[in-house]
C-alpha cells in the first residue's frame, strides 16, 4: 500500500509537471521561450557573435541562399567558400565597422547613394556590372534582391573610403616631429664599443621563485589572454604513384600524343583527355610559360613553332603546341560604349558617344568580356564588337603599350594517378598506425618510432583551420580535434583530399580565456631569469671596470676587442644588427666620452662616440612620404582592431 501511494504521488508530481509546461507554452511567446529552456541550443545555432549581436546559422545559410540565386546558383567547393566569407564580411560591415564609421561623424546619405547608384557619379560597383544604365532598370525588375544586395555593397564602400579618407586626412605631422625625423635620418655616428655577450651557457646562480612567477602573471595578466585552441600531433602517408602507375601514365600519353598534334578541336581534346591544363587563348610573353615548363618556354620562343617533343615533370608528362603568333600590346587603353538603342552601324553619332565617354586601361587579365579583338586593333580604329555578357558594344583603342613577341600555346598535361592497389597499399601503413595506437597516446608514439614515420606537431590551431603543413582542405582533422575532450587521445584514419592520409593525436586543450599560470610559467620564468641575468651581467661588468678610462683597457680587462661601426642611426634601431637600447644610448651620448655600461638583449656594451655626420639626403619629402607608408600600412589593421575590441566570436569552423 505504501509503494502505491509513492507511485501515485510521483505520478502526481509528473502530471503537475506536465500541465505547467503546457501553460508555459500557452502563456509565454516563443522569444521568451528560447531565452528560457534553450540556452544551450540557441548558443548551439550561432555562428558567429559581433558586438554583441548574435548570427545564426539560419539567417548566415539564408544569405547565403540569396548571394547564390544573384551569382546564378553553387559552384565548386572555392567558390561556396568565397561566398561564405563574402557573408560573413557583410555581418561585419553591419555590425561592427558601419557602427564605429557612424560613431566617427561619418553617413552616407539617401541622396549620396543615389548618385553613387543611378546619378553622374556612379559607384565603380555599378558601373563595372552595367556598363549601359538601361540595363540596370530591367536588373532590378528581374531581381531585387540582388539589386539590394548591390546598393549594401556600394553603402558599405562608401562607408569604408570616407572612413579611411578621415584617418589619413587627420595625420598630421608637426614641424617639430618633421624637424627631428629629418635629423634622426641624416645624422650618423661613428663608434668605437666594446660587447660582452650573456652567452647559452646558462647561470646556475640566477633563480626565478615561483613567487615572483605568481607576481608577474598577476601583474601582467592580459598577456596571457588566449583565444580556444587544440595541440595535436600527427603522422601524414601521402599516397603518390608507384613505378607502375607512371609507367601507365606515360603508356597512356605517348597514345593521345599524336591526336593533340593534329586535332583541329584543341579544347576540346585537353577539356577530355588532359589533368589541368586546358586551351583558353592566352596569349604568352617570354618568360610565362616558366610557372609551367623551362622547356615548354624554351619550346615556344626558341623554337620554329608546330608541337613539342614530350617532357616529364616530376609524376606527370607534358607537351605545348604554339597555336599562333604575333606582337601584342600587353596593355591598350580603350573606350567602350554598347551600341545605343537603334543604331546597328557605326556613324557620327555613336562616334560622338564613344568619343564622350571615360577611356578604361585593360590587360589579359582584367578584360571587358568580349573585348579582346581591341588587343589587335590599330588606335583611334572604332569596332563593332559583340560581348556575351554586354551584347553588341563599340570600342576604339585610344593607345597602347609598346608590341612584345606573344604565342598562344596549348599544353597537354598527363599526371600519374595512384591505382587502387598503390591507394590500397598506402591506406594499409595508416591503418598500422591507427590500429597499433588502439586509440592511446603511448602507443602512437612507439608505433611511429618503431615505422620510422616523422610525428608532426601542430599547436595552437583554431576551430577555422583548414591547413597542416602542406595540406589544404583538411577540416576533417581539426574537427576531429574539437570532437575529442581526451588528451592523449588517437584517431583513427583520416582520409583527406583522397590523397592523404592522417593519424593524429591530441596532445592539449585551451579553452578561451586566461592561460592557467601552469601553462605559461617556464615562459615567464626564461623571460624573468633574462632580466636577472642581464642585471646581474651589467654589475658584475660595472664592478669590473670600475676606475677604467679608455675603451682599451676595458676591453683589456673583460678579455675582449674593441669593435667600430662607422654609421650608426637612431632611426635606423635593429636593422644594424645592434641592440635598440645600444643604438638609443649612442644617439644621446656627448662625443668622445666613454659611457657606462649599457644593457642590451644580446649583451653589455660600453662605447665612446668618435664623431657625428650630418648629411641631407632625407629630405622632408621623405618624411612626409614615409608617414603616408606608415598610415597606409596601420589602416590595415583598423578592422582586426575593432574585431579584437569586439570580441568577436567565429563559430563558422562548426557549421561548414
Amino acid at each position: 500500500m505504501a509503494a502505491l501511494d509513492t507511485i501515485r504521488t510521483k505520478f502526481g508530481i509528473v502530471i503537475s509537471v506536465i500541465i505547467g509546461l503546457s501553460l508555459l507554452l500557452f502563456i509565454l511567446d516563443n522569444d521568451t521561450l528560447m531565452k528560457l529552456f534553450s540556452g544551450d541550443t540557441a548558443k548551439a545555432h550561432r555562428v558567429a557573435v559581433i558586438d554583441g549581436q548574435n548570427v545564426t546559422i539560419e539567417e548566415f545559410q539564408s544569405r547565403i541562399d540569396g548571394l547564390k540565386n544573384i551569382y546564378g546558383g553553387s559552384g565548386n567547393a572555392d567558390q561556396e567558400k568565397a561566398i561564405r566569407d563574402e557573408v560573413w564580411q557583410s555581418y561585419i560591415n553591419q555590425y561592427l565597422f558601419v557602427k564605429n564609421a557612424e560613431k566617427a561623424g561619418i553617413r552616407v546619405g539617401v541622396e549620396e547613394l543615389k548618385d553613387l547608384t543611378s546619378g553622374d557619379n556612379m559607384s565603380p560597383i555599378i558601373s563595372q556590372s552595367f556598363p549601359d544604365k538601361s540595363q540596370i532598370e530591367s536588373f532590378i525588375s528581374q531581381n531585387p534582391e540582388g539589386w539590394d544586395y548591390l546598393i549594401d555593397l556600394v553603402r558599405n564602400q562608401q562607408y569604408y573610403d570616407k572612413y579611411f579618407a578621415l584617418f589619413v586626412n587627420s595625420s598630421y605631422v608637426n614641424p617639430l616631429m618633421l624637424t627631428r625625423a629629418i635629423e634622426e635620418n641624416n645624422t650618423t655616428a661613428d663608434v668605437d664599443f666594446v660587447m660582452v655577450p650573456f652567452g647559452y651557457v646558462r647561470d646556475t646562480t640566477v633563480e626565478v621563485s615561483s613567487s615572483e612567477i605568481k607576481k608577474y602573471y598577476k601583474d601582467h595578466k592580459k598577456m596571457f589572454r588566449q583565444n580556444e585552441s587544440r595541440d595535436v600531433e600527427y603522422v601524414l602517408i601521402e599516397v603518390v604513384p608507384s613505378a607502375s602507375d607512371i609507367a601507365a601514365a606515360e603508356e597512356d600519353f605517348n597514345r593521345l600524343y599524336e591526336e593533340f598534334s593534329e586535332t583541329d578541336n584543341v579544347k576540346g581534346f585537353l577539356l577530355r583527355n588532359s589533368s589541368e591544363q586546358s586551351f583558353d587563348g592566352y596569349w604568352y610573353k617570354e618568360g610565362e610559360l616558366n610557372t609551367i615548363s623551362r622547356d615548354i618556354n624554351s619550346f615556344a620562343f626558341e623554337g620554329k613553332g608546330g608541337v613539342s617533343p614530350i617532357y616529364r615533370s616530376g609524376d606527370a608528362f607534358l607537351a605545348a603546341r604554339v597555336m599562333d603568333s604575333a606582337k601584342r600590346p600587353e596593355t591598350v587603353t580603350v573606350k567602350v560604349i554598347p551600341m545605343p538603342e537603334g543604331q546597328s552601324e557605326i556613324n557620327s553619332d555613336v562616334l560622338a558617344q564613344l568619343d564622350a565617354t571615360e577611356t578604361v586601361d585593360m590587360t589579359q587579365s582584367y578584360t571587358i568580356p568580349g573585348c579582346e579583338p581591341l588587343f589587335s586593333t590599330p588606335v583611334n580604329k572604332a569596332v563593332k564588337l559583340e560581348s556575351p555578357q554586354y551584347g553588341t558594344l563599340v570600342g576604339k583603342v585610344i593607345s597602347s603599350s609598346e608590341p612584345v613577341l606573344m604565342k598562344q600555346v596549348a599544353i597537354f598535361k598527363k599526371s600519374a594517378i595512384a591505382s587502387k592497389e598503390t591507394f590500397s597499399n598506402f591506406y594499409s601503413q595508416a591503418n598500422l598506425v591507427s590500429s597499433r595506437s588502439n586509440g592511446k597516446y603511448e602507443n602512437f608514439k612507439t608505433v611511429c618510432d618503431t615505422m620510422g614515420l616523422y610525428i608532426h606537431p601542430a599547436n595552437r590551431i583554431s576551430r577555422n583551420n583548414e591547413k597542416f603543413g602542406v595540406v589544404d582542405n583538411a577540416r576533417e582533422v581539426t574537427n576531429w580535434a574539437y570532437g575529442v575532450n581526451k588528451i592523449g587521445s588517437v584517431s583513427e584514419i583520416i582520409t583527406v583530399n583522397q590523397k592523404y592520409f592522417f593519424v593524429a593525436a591530441l596532445t592539449g586543450i585551451h579553452e578561451e580565456g586566461y592561460a592557467p599560470i601552469e601553462e605559461v610559467s617556464s615562459q615567464i620564468s626564461e623571460l624573468l631569469y633574462s632580466q636577472k641575468a642581464g642585471d646581474k651581467k651589467l654589475e658584475e661588468i660595472s664592478q669590473k671596470i670600475e676606475g677604467k678610462s679608455s675603451l682599451e683597457e676595458i676591453a683589456d680587462v673583460l678579455g675582449t676587442t674593441v669593435s667600430n661601426s662607422a654609421s650608426i642611426a637612431f632611426s635606423s634601431l635593429n636593422s644594424q644588427g645592434l641592440d635598440p637600447a645600444f643604438i638609443g644610448a649612442v644617439a644621446a651620448a656627448e662625443e668622445n666620452v666613454v659611457s657606462a655600461p649599457v644593457k642590451g638583449s644580446y649583451g653589455v656594451y660600453v662605447f665612446r662616440v668618435n664623431s657625428r655626420d650630418t648629411g641631407s639626403f632625407y629630405t622632408e619629402d621623405d618624411a612626409k612620404a614615409n608617414n603616408v607608408r606608415m598610415m597606409q600600412y596601420s589602416l590595415q589593421t583598423i578592422v582586426p582592431v575593432m574585431m579584437d575590441d569586439a570580441d568577436v566570436k567565429d563559430n563558422r569552423a562548426r557549421f561548414f
